[in-house]
């Protein structure tokens, strides 16, 4: 069968979009990927590619008549709701209404937003207490690759896709409007459920606007829990986060965004720094795992477990960023950890992404963000230390995603698992910077240095696959998240005895500290120059992400990606 020339047309370049052009290039097809930046612009590309088909994996953007009309390259649009189901705030409601079953359509683009004839659509049980994130990055980014799976397939076998047809009884999908604010609000005196229902369905963006320690915050990350008080007091504080009483028990609130006023930008930060000195009066409770390391708290971001000669320490920092605090956090629970009296130290991602770094939405908000992010890598190459200069051989997990920083720190372990299916971007460069988390040490050691060097300067990402034919990852695991969960304590109980494992385990014993301090200095000074000096642009790129700022152009190494020969060396 030919392989085929795909546009993937997108607003970002986002987790499902890069997941849907790895798994294309798998299937031996060439894709390239276009961000809509402006009508015009958009197809000239398009137009220009002379491609195949062009597939919307995640568009905000109107499809320009001048692209649905061309009936000889179709544009099908990928929608996270089951067949009629139309709307931008699809998931939203699928929450709100705790719906038991949802699903994914791709059909092709119409005039009517939504509304066009059908290629494919795959179904799944909703389960209860998903965050909209949670549930994108999961089930539906899953139900959306069989979905463009099946679309090329139809596309090759000259498939006419199904017109939409609401007299269809099975046709159980409507038109439903654009959630607002006034959708989503809720009282304090509801119940804890019912609002963590609320900020579920609105994760990621917008959050639900609410009334706060005298002040309106768009509020993030909720995490059930059993205490009670007066609904809406603060009850008390614990690492990042807040414990906000409600109408039955209570909630911890994770991120907060400030309330704009008319011309102004605000953006999520972690709950404690937004409320400040908001908080004086409010208790501070302290289960760090130093002092009571198998806790039973329900808001637990650093958690401790053993399993026979396993001490598995799990990290489950919002959105995979990582602050300072949280790092000298991590640090100092991997300290304690080091202590136990166990032989394999099994670190772990939580239910979102595994790590992506610093945290750029702190740095952002700093006084100096040029020094906070300064102060925010060496703290996060202190978690990396921890990790290479442990007495037990370490395993890391990747539950999720991860890029940048966040990867390297997953590459500082003796052995790497991780879970199908997941994306990994192994470069800092996007971002103007060298890049530190000792990876001049880690990512040649695991693929060598030609590959460290082009797997850095290409800024692509790669697949778990990938990562496993490479080196940097040993085995891959279960999609499911609870089946990985498993499966990694299994193998983590295993690598002490396992052949496969001989060569890691000698590796460990020939490690040279001498060389992993040299390379963190080295790192360290041309990440000085990057943070500190702006040399590359940093500052403005921090910005720009943390604002969301949407990019002018598609950049350079996203167009006409099947035309680089370094491309095609790196993923083929």
């Amino acid at each position: 069968m030919r392989s085929l020339k795909i546009i993937l047309l997108s607003t970002a370049f986002n987790g499902l979009t890069q997941r849907a052009w790895l798994d294309l290039r798998q299937a031996g097809h060439r894709p390239s990927v276009v961000l809509f930046t402006g009508e015009e612009d958009v197809c000239r590309q398009i137009e220009e590619a002379r491609a195949d088909l062009v597939i919307c994996p995640f568009l905000k953007d109107r499809v320009p008549q001048r692209l649905w009309s061309n009936t000889k390259r179709p544009v099908v649009i990928i929608h996270p709701g089951i067949v009629g189901d139309r709307g931008a705030s699809a998931l939203d409601w699928a929450i709100s209404k705790e719906l038991k079953r949802w699903g994914v359509t791709a059909l092709q683009a119409v005039e009517e937003m939504d509304a066009g004839p059908i290629w494919s659509t795959h179904e799944f049980n909703l389960p209860a207490g998903l965050r909209k994130s949670e549930l994108y990055n999961g089930l539906v980014s899953d139900a959306a690759i069989r979905c463009i799976r099946d679309v090329v397939e139809k596309f090759r076998n000259g498939f006419t896709p199904v017109p939409l047809d609401y007299d269809n009884p099975a046709v159980l999908g409507r038109l439903q409007p654009n959630m607002k604010q006034c959708d989503r609000t809720f009282s304090w005196h509801d119940s804890a459920q019912f609002i963590k229902r609320s900020i579920d369905a609105a994760d990621g963006q917008p959050g639900v606007l609410a009334s706060l320690a005298g002040g309106q915050y768009y509020v993030y990350d909720a995490h059930l829990d059993s205490r009670t008080g007066m609904p809406g007091q603060l009850l008390a504080v614990h690492d990042d986060a807040v414990l906000v009483a409600c109408g039955d028990h209570s909630l911890w609130i994770g991120s907060l965004r400030l309330k704009p006023q008319p011309g102004e930008e605000t953006f999520k930060r972690p709950a404690r720094h937004v409320l400040g000195e908001r908080l004086a009066e409010v208790p501070v409770l302290d289960w760090s795992i130093s002092s009571s390391p198998f806790s039973t708290e329900s808001y637990q971001p650093i958690r401790y477990r053993e399993s026979g000669r396993v001490g598995e320490l799990t990290f489950e920092f919002y959105n995979g960023a990582m602050s300072t605090e949280q790092c000298q956090r991590l640090v100092s629970a991997l300290r304690w950890a080091k202590a136990r009296d166990t032989q394999v130290l099994l670190v772990r991602g939580g239910r979102g992404a595994f790590s992506n770094g610093v945290h750029l939405n702190v740095i952002q908000a700093a006084p100096e963000p040029g020094l906070e992010a300064w102060a925010n890598i060496q703290a996060i190459d202190d978690v990396c230390l921890e990790l290479l200069s442990a007495r037990q051989l370490v395993v890391s997990g990747l539950t999720g995603n991860a890029g940048a920083g966040g990867l390297m720190l997953a590459l500082a372990a003796d052995v790497v698992l991780a879970r199908a299916d997941t994306v990994y971007n192994p470069h800092y460069k996007s971002m103007g910077l060298y890049g530190s988390e000792y990876w001049t040490y880690s990512l040649p050691r695991a693929v060598g240095q030609a590959m460290a060097k082009q797997l850095t300067e290409a800024c692509l990402p790669i697949s778990a696959l990938q990562a496993l034919q490479m080196g940097m990852v040993q085995e891959i695991g279960p999609r499911c998240p609870d089946e990985f969960g498993l499966w990694l304590l299994q193998r983590a109980n295993g690598v002490l005895t396992d052949p496969r494992y001989q060569h890691l385990r000698q590796r460990k014993l020939d490690a040279d500290p001498q060389l992993m301090q040299h390379c963190r200095n080295a790192e360290l000074e041309e990440m000085h120059m990057d943070m500190v000096q702006n040399r590359k642009g940093f500052a403005e790129k921090c910005s720009n992400f943390v604002y969301k700022r949407k990019t002018c152009c598609t950049p350079e190494r996203l167009i006409e990606a099947w035309a680089k020969p370094q491309d095609i060396a790196l993923v083929g």
